[in-house]
């Protein structure tokens, strides 16, 4: 494959380096490669050759402590993947790769970023996750293409105000930082459809976040929030993930009922006591994860969420639960373990596509006969409750798979149990 004569210098010299750390067999060049696509190699060392000149350049796993700067001569590259070494910094040179779209820098132990970086007018994308980051370059707001900023794990106390300046923004990813605000500007990138804040420190979201009406996937988890703006009932387009686990919430704002296009609601570890009615009107939900809280009862509204297939309510102060519950038909797991839960609804048995159930620490004395209409379960967790009988209907379920009914107050097992482990059901007693 015939490369111009600078650019195959270049590449003899990171040869000659890779060959020096025993990244590259001695004997052995980099791969070269002329794919039509310009993503990621799924090897750790390669070139992409396009027109005769190295487009994309991947040195991953190479032990390499700092790039050689002879890369910054090869005009046209477009991605440069150096992800998985060890190092310490990037040179000023890389500032001259000016037709370079993507970044790949992950796993590395960076302390800072060459303010260079601006230069970068066509960058789409940056990946550094997984450094020891402390800020980011002022020049970063230069980057007038960026549509892809990836930061998850480091050390950063803040960032730029003027990141409003990156209109192009599609996805940002700041989680595992030590951020504990925001400047205001960064609610005005109005084409976010990604942002991943979670696990900083943050004690506020203002209510500008409600500018962010792209956003499809939201995650402010494992911070420090003791409220959400309902602001948050303004991004109509949040369709996929909304996160708000490990805070310090005791509510949900009402205005979260507007997200009626949402699948995927997670709002465990807070200290949340009820769930405003409007949670009713979430008629996408698939999957609902509440536990780890402190709900003593849940709204009859609840039983509007038709699309559910999961809900999850472990580890709450749960003593009943609503009769709207049976209307959930499609759900296929329900997780109530570690509740004061002393009976279950007789709709429980509408729930006929139910797959697992989960009932282990409560406090039941008897089950509703209607749980032999539960034809598709597969698992039945009695753990840890006051049962002294069980209903004949168990031992009539077709699929059940797997029975547990230790630690109850049963003074004999019924017969029927036999033929359920002579089925092939795994009982345990």
């Amino acid at each position: 494959m015939k490369i111009i004569k600078n650019e195959m210098k270049v590449l003899n010299e990171l040869e000659s380096a890779l060959h020096a750390n025993g990244s590259l067999k001695e004997g052995t060049t980099i791969p070269l490669t002329s794919n039509a696509t310009l993503d990621r190699s799924e090897t750790s060392i390669s070139a992409h050759v396009e027109n005769n000149s190295i487009v994309a350049l991947t040195m991953r796993y190479c032990a390499l402590t700092s790039p050689p700067e002879s890369i910054s001569q090869l005009a046209n590259l477009t991605l440069l993947d150096l992800a998985d070494n060890q190092l310490s910094i990037l040179p000023t040179s890389l500032g001259n790769l000016l037709h370079l779209k993507k970044l790949y820098v992950d796993n590395n132990q960076l302390v800072t970023l060459p303010a260079s970086l601006g230069n970068l007018h066509h960058l789409a994308e940056i990946h550094v996750d997984n450094n020891q980051l402390t800020a980011l370059p002022e020049s970063i707001n230069q980057l007038e293409s960026l549509n892809v900023l990836s930061a998850y794990g480091n050390q950063l106390a803040s960032i730029p105000t003027g990141f409003s300046q990156l209109i192009t923004l599609k996805e940002i990813s700041l989680g595992k930082n030590q951020l504990t605000s925001l400047p205001e500007s960064f609610w005005e990138l109005r084409d976010l459809q990604l942002l991943n804040i979670a696990e900083n420190r943050l004690t506020f979201i203002s209510e500008h976040i409600g500018n962010l009406i792209g956003l499809s996937t939201l995650d402010l988890g494992h911070n420090e929030l003791t409220s959400l703006p309902e602001a948050l009932g303004t991004l109509s387009n949040l369709t996929f993930f909304l996160y708000l686990s490990n805070n310090h919430l005791t509510s949900l704002p009402p205005s979260l009922g507007t997200l009626s296009n949402l699948i995927y609601l997670n709002a465990t570890d807070n200290h949340l006591t009820s769930l405003p009615d409007s949670i009713g009107n979430l008629i996408s939900l698939r999957e609902l994860r509440l536990y780890n809280n402190e709900l003593a009862s849940l709204p009859e509204i609840l039983g509007n969420l038709r699309n559910l297939k999961e809900l999850h309510l472990m580890n709450n102060r749960l003593v009943s639960l609503p009769e709207s519950l049976g209307n959930l038909t499609s759900l296929k797991e329900l997780h109530l373990m570690n509740n004061p839960l002393a009976s279950l609804p007789e709709s429980l048995g509408n729930l006929s596509n139910l797959a697992r159930l989960d009932l282990r620490n409560n406090r039941l004395i008897a089950l509703p006969m209607s749980l032999g209409n539960l034809r598709s379960l597969t698992h039945l967790d009695l753990r840890g409750n006051r049962l002294v009988a069980l209903p004949e209907c168990i031992g009539e379920l077709p699929r059940l798979e797997k029975l547990d009914l230790r630690w109850n107050k049963l003074s004999s097992y019924p017969e029927w149990l036999k033929a359920l482990e002579q089925r092939g059901c795994i009982v345990f007693k």
